[in-house]
């Protein structure tokens, strides 16, 4: 399994009552702010008792593919990992 960059990063959210949804619409990472387009894939998973959002998606203009998660317990987003558009390999720590 590869290691994640597993860096704080801030992120304004939203959710719906009417549509029953949760996401992530702006992330601020290293100073710029990216407005975040559909959510392509979404899971969960288990940590002890906490209770972890995966959430994967691109910017609006499809220029960046970032991997999101969101503790449940802290309320805190990480990022886990990013692709620039045209590029043929994910960014993580290794």
């Amino acid at each position: 399994m590869r290691e994640g960059l597993n860096e704080p990063v801030s992120v304004l959210s939203i959710y719906s009552k009417k549509h029953k949804i949760f996401k992530p619409e702006i992330l601020t990472w290293d100073g710029i702010d990216y407005r975040l387009g559909k959510v392509d894939f979404y899971h969960k998973t288990k940590k002890g008792s906490t209770t972890l959002h995966h959430f994967s998606l691109t910017d609006k203009d499809e220029s960046t593919y970032f991997k999101l998660v969101f503790d449940a317990t802290t309320l805190n987003w990480t990022l886990e990992e990013y692709m620039m558009s045209g590029e043929n390999q994910a960014h993580y720590a290794t």
